[in-house]
């Protein structure tokens, strides 16, 4: 039988170039692959090498490579940078499909697939947010970014957040939805507790069309009806890789005596679903009092875990205004 979910990727994939962003491999090191959304001028075109092109005079050009017999240069992206990261429930473009269109006239947009999400794999045995967040970063600095903003949502805004810390150079801004700065044991037991699910994995990794209504139900503000068939059809699509995604979530929490605050420079904003029943405004409110100064807090009404999804006009437009305010004093390549 058809798999509805899968036989619309074609269509996704589409909409996607025709929004200016087509999907590229990038190898990270030896064993770890990431695709990425880049904007498709940024793409490279193969041009061969003339007869007096030496091993030196290739090493002079900035983000070049040799690829079979070709030299490739990688032109930089000419609008500022916007990097959208995703959560553990579906890959990049899934997860920004109203958001990307969006943003592309006025952005060079970027969606990485984070490791075991999409084509991206690894054969390290790291499952850390901090390889993730280290494995995008060599990523995007291979397609020539030195300086972009980050838009996390859940388990990529832990990523994003690392990302902020760990290489402040490259990360100008944040904007963050729905995640928080770690899952400490304590977070983790009363969140799930409150929600009614015994562990991270029966709440984000459902194996049935049950659990995947019981994880819907909990994502979102108005309660959203599909038939038990696209709830199979996307079972069978979106958890594939359940052995290391369930290690990802096991590598996610840490001990409240481990935990510690950031120092960011950067600015970071919230921006939330009012009625979010993972990470509710209470924890979105305490992070914001943590952070400090830096940091301003949004909630959007009548939206959820999902508000990127729910009420995407209203997000984008807040979105928007975050993102200009980021960029606004920054110089452009």
């Amino acid at each position: 039988m058809v798999n509805l979910v899968e036989i619309q990727k074609p269509l996704m994939h589409g909409l996607m170039k025709m929004a200016g962003i087509v999907p590229h491999s990038v190898q990270i090191e030896k064993g770890t692959t990431m695709n990425i959304w880049v904007p498709i001028e940024t793409i490279p075109k193969p041009k061969k090498p003339s007869k007096k092109t030496t091993t030196s005079n290739i090493n002079d050009y900035n983000n070049t490579n040799l690829d079979d017999h070709h030299l490739i240069i990688k032109p930089k992206p000419e609008k500022p940078v916007v990097v959208l990261v995703h959560g553990f429930a579906a890959e990049g473009i899934v997860t920004w499909q109203f958001q990307i269109g969006a943003l592309t006239k006025k952005y060079s947009v970027y969606v990485p697939d984070l490791l075991f999400f999409g084509g991206s794999i690894t054969e390290s045995s790291d499952r850390s947010p901090t390889f993730q967040a280290e494995c995008l970063v060599k990523g995007l600095r291979l397609l020539g970014i030195d300086k972009c903003v980050v838009v996390g949502f859940s388990y990529g805004g832990m990523v994003a957040f690392k990302m902020a810390e760990m290489y402040p150079e490259l990360v100008q801004g944040l904007v963050i939805s729905g995640s928080i700065l770690a899952m400490t044991d304590s977070i983790s037991t009363t969140t799930l507790n409150s929600l009614g699910f015994s562990s991270s994995s029966e709440l984000l990794l459902p194996d049935s069309v049950k659990g995947l209504k019981a994880l819907l139900k909990v994502a979102v503000y108005k309660k959203l009806w599909f038939p038990d068939r696209l709830h199979k059809d996307f079972l069978e699509v979106m958890f594939n890789n359940r052995k290391e995604r369930a290690e990802l979530l096991e590598a996610l929490v840490v001990s409240n005596k481990e935990a510690t605050i950031p120092h960011f420079s950067q600015k970071i904003h919230l921006l939330w679903g009012a009625d979010d029943q993972i990470f509710n405004l209470e924890l979105a409110q305490n992070m914001k009092e943590q952070l400090g100064d830096n940091a301003t807090f949004q909630s959007i009404e009548k939206a959820g875990h999902l508000v990127h999804l729910e009420r995407p006009c209203v997000y984008n437009k807040c979105l928007k205004k975050l993102l200009s305010s980021l960029v606004a004093d920054e110089p452009q390549n």
